[in-house]
């Protein structure tokens, strides 16, 4: 349900939904759903004219638009770019035309700035050009990387803005069921309309084809003349709503595609950041080719906002161009489930997926590449119980992994470090980088891409575990993901059951609040129980037990729904529809979620060495972690009455 400004109308941008139940605390509860601004052409040129009005749609723009986060959105840019694409519109006879302002891309969070929709002048059939606009005055080739570039004022690299829009174009069209067969109907353009062609000549380059182009101030005309041959003078309303109309195709998950993905790089389009970070890092690796250098490359990024793409994206390409190249992570479940999914029989692809303790003896620089997936759970040495004296050397982990390629790449989210001696930071990695010697680039992927999800849920999460600061909130809503509570683990495992039957993925996880047996006569224990409720946690081992499958395929295979899995099974993957039970360890007291430590059956918690503080940030960290597994929705449960009846003041029932 959407509520879009159109045609003259101040009308809210968002539809505001009132919980009565929460009366009793004088709160009130918005779902915010609609992403955009709409207007004709037109319109928008009318209002330029009085810059009171375009500031008012402005300011009621950013009130209630506050569930997306768009990169290339500023407070500064939307009334004077818009104001100059609204006049060229005019200019080029197509006031009619509808323009959709900070279009939010389906399943994502991201926004393109503006699609304008329309008939098209040569077929009659709805068309939609997207328009990326640039405020630069000045931009260079990056160290002649013809798809990086050096905005005059700024330090880092940017992505090509054709890249940019290219990808925009690309995600919608796969994306959108009114597109498919008809890419051709989606077009792009980057428009730096503060820029003169002098000072941006050598972006030109990177122009191929006629799907994508690219427009400065000196090419005003030009960009006019293209709008006329893209759109007839005719209203743009009716295709407007098609789009906004359409269904949308389902997500890719990464593992039913990932061994296309290494093969053909041809699964995701990767946006925005993504794009920035995998440029960056092949533009690296073909410099340390060259000149015998050495640098670092930092991904961050919360859950789904696509590092795992970015790494296979990567391993694909840099195994193209003959680099040496390895993925390498701390997690048995991931690498063993890469190996299966993505290796498929292949030594050699298989030998490309590694684990962080792999490194203790490599030679210097003797990769290229490592990528170093799930960086958050790097630990303080690779040595363990196991390791033959004469290799516990003291070393750091960070050291071995960095001093094993000419690039080493670290994809991480703090927030998801589980585990005492876990020191996958971003400080300790460019603190260790800067004591070498070596240039650091870090790229913070700002938004989920490829995976569904939810920024705004990802936020509620960590308000609610108070990692940010922040006090819980009600749960506003969001058009692409629910947030469900269900009364009871049969409620629990019900609703979940019956998305499985549905033909979704589904799984089931816990706090480590349960002992955890060994299997008997090749049986699991029910340990998990709640109120006459149980289900054996997931098997602890690489063998399956009867259907259950091994640990490190808990979360791919068949079977695994009927277990509960833990936190050391479930990172690093995702599901359709989570389900999270929490146990006492995290419980509502005093106005708060509060640790009982106590309560914890984790062994790595039993440690003395562990602080209480430790542990505090570890089991909110857990929860973070089982939290934000889903990609279509979450079902909590928690087994303190206390707990659940707060959680009811904040979440909908089901």
């Amino acid at each position: 349900m959407s509520n879009i400004a159109r045609q003259g109308e101040m009308s809210p941008t968002a539809t505001m939904q009132v919980d009565d139940s929460l009366s009793s605390k004088k709160e009130k509860m918005f779902t915010i759903r609609s992403t955009m601004v709409r207007y004709p052409a037109k319109k928008l040129a009318t209002m330029s004219k009085n810059g009171s009005g375009m500031d008012a749609c402005m300011a009621h723009h950013q009130g209630s638009a506050r569930t997306v986060r768009a990169s290339s959105y500023n407070d500064e840019s939307w009334p004077d770019s818009v104001t100059n694409l609204a006049r060229d519109m005019i200019a080029a006879g197509l006031g009619d035309i509808e323009v959709l302002v900070h279009y939010r891309l389906p399943l994502t969070n991201k926004c393109a700035d503006v699609v304008l929709s329309g008939v098209d002048r040569r077929t009659g059939n709805d068309a939609y050009v997207i328009v990326q606009l640039k405020q630069w005055a000045h931009a260079e080739l990056y160290e002649d990387n013809a798809d990086l570039v050096l905005v005059s004022g700024t330090g880092d690299p940017k992505l090509h803005p054709l890249l940019e829009v290219r990808g925009y174009c690309d995600y919608l069209a796969d994306s959108i069921d009114v597109l498919e067969h008809r890419r051709d109907a989606v077009r792009g353009v980057a428009y730096l309309h503060n820029a003169n062609d002098l000072d941006i000549h050598d972006l030109y380059n990177l122009v191929d084809d006629e799907r994508t182009r690219l427009f400065s101030q000196s090419r005003r005309g030009q960009f006019i003349d293209y709008l006329c041959a893209q759109f007839a003078p005719e209203p743009g309303a009716h295709a407007a709503d098609r789009l906004l109309a359409s269904a949308i195709r389902p997500s890719k998950q990464l593992l039913k595609v990932a061994a296309a993905e290494i093969k053909h790089r041809d699964q995701f389009v990767l946006l925005d950041q993504q794009r920035l970070a995998y440029e960056i890092v092949l533009h690296a690796a073909e410099k340390a080719r060259a000149a015998d250098s050495k640098e670092v490359v930092i991904v961050t990024g919360g859950p789904g906002s696509g590092k795992s793409v970015i790494a296979l994206s990567l391993l694909g390409e840099l195994a193209e161009r003959g680099h040496p190249a390895h993925h390498a992570t701390g997690s048995r479940s991931f690498t063993e489930t890469m190996r299966r999914h993505v290796a498929r029989g292949s030594t050699r692809t298989k030998a490309m997926f590694k684990y962080f303790n792999n490194f203790m003896t490599a030679k210097p620089n003797s990769l290229d590449v490592l990528i170093c997936d799930e960086a958050h759970r790097i630990r303080e040495t690779s040595a363990n119980r196991f390791t033959r004296a004469a290799e516990r050397t003291g070393r750091s982990q960070l050291d071995e992994l960095m001093s094993a390629a000419r690039v080493p790449v670290f994809l991480l989210d703090e927030h998801q470090v589980v585990r005492p001696g876990e020191t996958g930071t971003v400080a300790d990695i460019r603190a260790h980088a800067q004591a070498r010697g070596l240039a650091v680039h870090q790229v913070d992927l700002d938004g989920q891409f490829r995976c569904g999800g939810s920024r705004t849920y990802e936020e509620w999460v960590l308000r609610l575990l108070g990692l940010d600061g922040g006090d819980p909130e009600h749960w506003i809503g969001d058009d692409h993901f629910e947030v469900l509570l269900a009364e009871s683990p049969y409620e629990l495992e019900g609703l979940l059951r019956g998305k499985l039957d549905d033909g979704y993925s589904a799984r089931m996880t816990a706090g480590f609040c349960w002992r955890w047996s060994d299997p008997g006569d090749d049986t699991l224990v029910a340990d998990v129980r709640i109120d006459g409720w149980s289900k054996p946690w997931n098997v602890k081992g690489d063998r399956p037990v009867s259907s259950a499958p091994p640990s490190a395929l808990w979360a791919a295979m068949p079977g695994g729904f009927d277990q509960v899995g833990s936190v050391y099974t479930a990172q690093g993957f995702e599901y359709d529809w989570n389900g999270v039970i929490f146990g006492p360890d995290l419980v509502y007291r005093d106005g708060r979620l509060t640790t009982v430590r106590a309560a914890s059956k984790d062994p790595a918690l039993l440690k003395r060495s562990v602080s209480d503080e430790e542990a505090d940030r570890l089991i909110r960290n857990t929860y973070k972690v089982l939290l934000t597994r889903g990609m279509m929705g979450t079902v909590l449960y928690s087994a303190d009455t206390l707990t659940q009846q707060f959680f009811s003041r904040l979440l909908p029932p089901l």
